[in-house]
């Protein structure tokens, strides 16, 4: 296994939350988009998986928007998969 795959197999594991509406907007974007992404936004994504559940929670449900510009521009990339243009 090269260290590309055991790492997206760690981070895939980091996006299991336990919580379906996190679940499901982590997982695919680990799977699907995480790999094309650049280093710097690669660094940002691990940064969001960080984050307290609830924090993830309310800013996917758009309650609040994180105050970290870089947790906020993965936010919305990953808000941006999901909702129609």
């Amino acid at each position: 296994m090269s260290d590309n795959e055991l790492e997206l197999k760690k981070l895939y594991w980091q996006c299991r939350r336990g919580m379906l509406e996190l679940d499901v907007l982590l997982m695919p974007f680990v799977q699907e988009v995480y790999p094309s992404l650049d280093q710097q936004d690669q660094e940002r994504f691990k940064k969001l998986l960080s984050c307290e559940d609830q924090d993830l929670f309310g800013w996917f449900m758009q309650r609040d928007e994180p105050e970290d510009v870089d947790l906020k521009r993965m936010v919305q990339m990953i808000l941006a998969r999901v909702q129609p243009a």
